[in-house]
């Protein structure tokens, strides 16, 4: 069995950035997409296009903001929950859960938070209160589970070109990192960060300052296993060829591989002992 690829791209409008999510699809063909910041309302989203690519989805659109989906190659991924609960007045698409090829992913788009301090920041933390709440559920059930999305959190200064020019901004504060580390307590492995715990690696360059030419970037998008899975983590990686097409999304796809053989031949039951005669 070939190891399972699980993916997270925001694709910063998939309308405009259709032909290279295509692409892409075609070339890494992963087996789990999650995508954010569809920026399209549900009757937009192109799922002719990805049904023609060999892909299923779920989607979550919102009109010009927000929306996220999953896609599944070969077949549909299963709704389990849309929306993350503990605010029934909060209406932004954010969150889209489901199973799919033998794994339950959680795909989310958090709150950026700025300008901070304000409403927006609020809105971060609240949210990310939600998320640590309904984590630590999906932790304990015991399913494999993988978190996955644009987190909008750089959890250390290791994690950023040059943390200096962006001590201000919501990705850095100190409440948003607090928050993400409560999030690993809970028992979750941050995949790239543990295949690759000493190198400078992103997920994100904005349009600004030559950037993408200079690697100034930040690792903002995030995979998180939960125990069942981080064993059988072999692969993570960023796809930068895709941040380098014409008129690309400001992030690139970030990716796993998962021995899924082996967590099946591990989970698999034990020959049951033949019971003893009684004692006479």
């Amino acid at each position: 069995m070939s190891p399972l690829k699980l993916a997270t791209f925001n694709i910063n409008g998939i309308r405009s950035r259709l032909p290279i999510l295509l692409a892409w699809l075609e070339r890494e063909t992963p087996d789990i997409v999650c995508l954010q910041e569809l920026k399209a309302p549900d009757d937009a989203f192109p799922i002719a296009e990805i049904r023609a690519a060999g892909y299923g989805a779920l989607w979550q659109g919102q009109t010009s903001w927000n929306g996220v989906a999953i896609l599944a190659r070969g077949g549909d991924p299963v709704e389990s929950r849309r929306g993350l609960p503990g605010d029934p007045a909060d209406k932004q698409s954010r969150y889209l859960e489901a199973a799919a090829h033998g794994v339950m992913v959680g795909c989310l788009y958090l709150p950026n938070g700025n300008p901070q301090p304000g409403p927006k920041f609020d809105y971060k933390l609240a949210w990310f209160e939600r998320l640590i709440k309904h984590a630590a559920r999906l932790y304990k059930s015991g399913h494999p589970v993988v978190l996955a999305g644009d987190f909008n959190v750089v959890p250390t200064d290791e994690d950023i070109y040059n943390p200096r020019s962006w001590l201000k901004d919501a990705l850095l504060q100190p409440e948003s990192r607090a928050c993400y580390q409560r999030l690993l307590a809970q028992g979750w492995t941050d995949a790239l960060r543990a295949r690759h715990p000493d190198d400078r690696i992103y997920t994100f360059w904005d349009y600004f300052r030559q950037h993408w030419p200079r690697n100034s970037g930040l690792r903002i998008d995030h995979l998180l296993l939960s125990a069942d899975l981080a064993p059988r983590l072999k692969d993570a990686n960023v796809d930068r060829w895709v941040r380098d097409l014409p008129h690309p999304s400001d992030h690139a796809p970030t990716w796993i591989t998962l021995d899924m053989a082996a967590r099946r031949k591990s989970a698999a039951p034990r020959k049951t002992a033949r019971p003893r005669p009684a004692e006479p």
